[in-house]
């Protein structure tokens, strides 16, 4: 995912969440326990709620394990990660397939994910988003496609790129901040281009659904501004702010995007995971008891609670990455605003679970405890708006370094459930 300080709330911490591989496992895994027997004759309770995890690709986070393995070993790779969901009764996997401007399919639009090959633009020798759904459904998981909309390179250096790239193509559509590349999302072009890119996917694939994370407009940089000011001047007529077109800008694209997946591919489903907080009640007292230093709705001008409120996205997955009891971000004191939030709403709330910070020694003495995680879902269980949890990311839980995954299938899924719908 990408994501911003979720312990100091510091840009930097943000790299490291989603860009950062792993710590090294402190042991082996505990194993999920088995399911409880079933006596002859008898039937259990269905059960329905999504219970994901994240499989990011960027920097090759949790797969590949490096570039430039050969086809086979990608493969076998994917596969026992999909393994890893089942084995865990896991139901869905949210597979990271356009992390950089590029794509893990064979793309009409744009070039070949470096994190395959170690080269941009060079086809792998297979098809893993092809590959990825026929497996994830041979295993009775769900598969969404994973889309970062304007993330063009880790660099801001251009000539990184492949010569044809759209973003080489097209100057004039990137903007470079923060030592990265990303597409202008105020130019209308640039909208239309990363719709087109990311539906090829979807009218190609049997996804299950599309998924964007928490990158619209990048996450701040102090000391440096993000420089849309002749867009702005360009296109920003009938706003009073530069903020409210920038949030405009995102509304529109989740909007049209919901639109579009909606008649290429009507059984998918169209959902967002941002940031866990959309505003303090300091700054607005329709927000939430915490005194986080970025705002999805200041900062990133995606305003999430009114894509929940107003139904135009079918899922939200806030990213609650804190502990239970953290002054700054409390998760026992968020995790009611967002079922608030989502009550009476046609959007379904799931939560988004920190299982990378369990057991990391460079986390609080909360994420030492192989309880916390389970906690959550204890607490999540008295709100009936929340549907489910999705879990960062996919290599933490095959190495469940702590056990924190294991006690939540032990706590909370002796059976498996279908996803929500």
């Amino acid at each position: 995912m990408g994501r911003v300080s979720r312990r100091a709330f510091t840009v930097a911490a943000l790299s490291a969440l989603t860009l950062a591989p792993a710590p090294a496992s402190a042991g082996p895994a505990a194993p999920a326990p088995p399911a409880p027997p079933r006596r002859p004759g008898s039937r259990r309770r269905a059960v329905t709620e999504m219970r994901g995890m994240w499989l990011a690709t960027v920097n090759n986070r949790d797969w590949p394990t490096r570039a430039g393995l050969r086809a086979s070993e990608q493969r076998a790779e994917l596969i026992a990660l999909l393994d890893t969901a089942v084995r865990h009764r896991l139901n869905t996997v949210f597979f990271q397939v356009r992390p950089t401007a590029d794509a893990l399919w064979p793309s009409a639009y744009e070039p070949w994910s470096q994190y395959l090959s170690g080269s941009q633009g060079r086809d792998p020798g297979w098809d893993p988003l092809g590959t990825a759904v026929r497996e994830a459904h041979a295993r009775g998981l769900e598969l969404h496609a994973w889309f970062n909309p304007y993330r063009v390179s880790l660099s801001d250096d251009p000539s990184h790129l492949v010569p044809a790239h759209p973003a080489r193509r097209n100057p004039d559509w990137v903007v470079p901040y923060g030592g990265k590349l990303y597409y202008d999302p105020g130019l209308p072009e640039v909208r239309a281009f990363v719709q087109d890119a990311m539906i090829d996917a979807v009218e190609k694939y049997a996804v299950d659904g599309v998924h964007f994370d928490d990158y619209f407009y990048p996450y701040p940089v102090a000391g440096q501004a993000f420089d849309d000011g002749g867009t702005y001047r360009t296109h920003g007529g009938g706003f009073s702010t530069k903020a409210d077109w920038r949030r405009d800008n995102i509304d529109r694209l989740v909007r049209e995007t919901a639109a579009r997946v909606k008649k290429v591919r009507p059984t998918a489903r169209f959902g967002v995971s941002p940031f866990g907080v959309w505003r303090n009640a300091a700054t607005d007292e329709r927000g939430s008891r915490t005194t986080a230093g970025v705002q999805t709705y200041d900062d990133l001008y995606a305003d999430t609670r009114t894509w929940v409120r107003e139904g135009w996205i079918d899922y939200i997955v806030p990213q609650l990455y804190w502990n239970i009891g953290l002054p700054a971000a409390d998760y026992a004191k968020l995790l009611p605003w967002w079922a608030e939030v989502a009550r009476g709403s046609r959007t379904q709330l799931y939560v988004g679970e920190a299982l990378y910070k369990a057991g990391d020694p460079a986390q609080p003495s909360a994420w030492q405890d192989r309880d916390e995680l389970s906690r959550h879902l204890a607490l999540a269980a008295d709100h009936p708006e929340v549907r489910g949890h999705v879990f960062f990311a996919a290599k933490d839980v095959a190495d469940d370094r702590l056990g924190a995954m294991a006690r939540v299938a032990a706590d909370h899924y002796q059976q498996p459930a279908d996803t929500p719908r």
